[in-house]
């Protein structure tokens, strides 16, 4: 992939489902490793797990364990600015990398939460939006500072780019 300009942005995957599901997402982002927008991954479990610790591993993750598997404990550990945010069984969808790094290069941190859209989230997603519009949740690109504190973000901006669960971990 040629045309792009280097953001480069640390992707935080929350565990939930499990290694297969880790996996997949994991996966998913190669296209986005090899154009040069994601720089690390960082991987985020609620308790200690040998399997995870060796997937996060051949994939060059860091594995980050707390009790409640945090984006703010990952924003810790993430070497970059800009934070994708995906739970396990993620998949973004065609056109996802442009659209990122086109809104890395442009926004400042104030702007700093952008929402992908999931297909199918309908009156669910409108209502979500309408009581938490500002907390940050998988699919969400995020600007460090706003996750910890430093800046308040504004309203998210609704990115031109989706996001779905792969079908086996709805």
């Amino acid at each position: 992939m040629t045309g792009y300009t280097v953001h480069m942005i640390t992707v935080l995957v929350r565990v939930t489902h499990g290694p297969e599901a880790l996996a997949a997402t994991l996966s998913a982002l190669v296209p986005a490793v090899a154009a040069g927008l994601i720089g690390d991954a960082v991987i985020l479990a609620d308790k200690q797990d040998d399997v995870l610790e060796r997937v996060a591993d051949a994939a060059g993750a860091t594995l980050v364990v707390s009790r409640d598997a945090s984006w703010l404990e990952g924003a810790k550990a993430a070497r970059r600015d800009w934070l994708l945010c995906l739970d396990d069984g993620d998949i973004p969808q065609e056109g996802w990398i442009r659209v990122l790094d086109r809104f890395v290069a442009l926004s400042k941190p104030e702007r700093g939460l952008a929402r992908m859209r999931r297909p199918g989230g309908g009156a669910v997603s409108v209502f979500l939006n309408l009581l938490a519009p500002s907390s940050v949740r998988g699919g969400d690109l995020v600007h460090r500072r706003v996750l910890m504190n430093e800046v308040k973000a504004r309203a998210p901006i609704r990115l031109a780019a989706s996001v779905e669960r792969d079908p086996v971990f709805r």
